[in-house]
């Protein structure tokens, strides 16, 4: 490369460090560390299932020690990142006003540790019940890409609840990630609730889902339309799914007037934007038929119209 070239591209890159989004300069400008957050998770994820994924081999000591230098350091790291994301958006905030709120935010969180810990054992009990291709709760926790995605919801939604900047939106989409599963942090999740499959499930900040709710792959739980974009911050604009419900495979169900009564089914590939009544089965009529070739030299032995 040419050093007209060379320099050219780098004036380029720099004058577009101009704008507001880009902050190379801005001392004021604070943002929570992706990697810091990552790591929360592998520790909450650790503490909640411990020796599935860290190193710690069986032992007859109390689990306080192991449990209180977790969260000690869940809570040290937490806090910083909770700092760095009130600051994001409320860059003059008095530091007095920082440090209570940062304070509030994560004891409270803490506390609520051991309750999201009881509702992703039912989770684990949901999967386990939902699919006969699981061998054992703990291949569940292990390998399932839906129960990984319902584990990181299940704490984002924490701080989203509290009005964290940031944070929960990067837990949610590292679990989309990992796990090819698209839950927004705000979405309201019951117990017992199980994703078989998992990839492609899209679930929108204000859905709402009751208890013992299973989805199948490429479920949408979604909006009807989303033109007026900002103007539609705070509305209601994702289905509701009551307790006992079954939406198939490539479902959607759109619009945040709908519900979808308890004990209903959604049959795969349905689009659905009514409600649906109580033990209601919503079906896709399709049509197909086939003709069995005469000869078998016919090379077209059966043919799908």
């Amino acid at each position: 490369m040419k050093t007209e070239q060379f320099d050219e591209i780098v004036a380029g890159i720099a004058e577009n460090y101009q704008a507001r989004e880009i902050c190379y300069n801005s001392v004021d400008r604070h943002f929570p560390s992706r990697g810091a957050i990552i790591e929360i998770l592998k520790d909450l994820r650790r503490v909640m299932f411990p020796r599935y994924f860290g190193d710690e081999g069986a032992t007859t000591a109390r689990p306080d020690y192991f449990i209180g230098e977790a969260v000690v350091r869940i809570e040290a790291n937490l806090r910083r990142q909770v700092r760095e994301a009130l600051l994001f958006r409320e860059p003059e905030l008095p530091e007095s006003e920082l440090s209570e709120r940062a304070d509030t935010i994560v004891v409270t969180f803490l506390k609520r540790v051991p309750w999201i810990q009881q509702m992703l054992l039912k989770d684990v009990q949901a999967g386990f019940d939902g699919d006969p291709a699981a061998q054992s709760k703990e291949e569940i926790i292990f390998c399932y890409p839906g129960f990984f995605a319902i584990f990181v919801h299940r704490i984002a939604h924490e701080l989203y609840v509290q009005d964290v900047p940031l944070i929960p939106r990067i837990m949610s989409e590292y679990a989309h990630d990992h796990s090819g599963v698209d839950i927004n942090a705000g979405a309201t999740i019951g117990e017992y609730f199980f994703i078989d499959h998992a990839t492609g499930v899209v679930i929108g900040e204000t859905t709402t889902i009751g208890n013992h709710v299973k989805i199948y792959q490429g479920v949408t739980l979604g909006a009807l339309s989303t033109r007026a974009g900002q103007g539609l911050r705070g509305v209601k604009r994702h289905p509701t799914i009551e307790d006992n419900v079954t939406i198939y495979s490539n479902a959607s169900v759109l619009g945040g007037e709908t519900v979808v009564g308890e004990g209903s089914v959604i049959a795969g590939s349905a689009f659905v934007t009514s409600s649906v009544p109580k033990n209601a089965r919503v079906t896709l009529k399709t049509e197909v038929n086939v003709r069995q070739a005469k000869e078998k030299k016919d090379p077209a032995a059966f043919e799908t119209c």
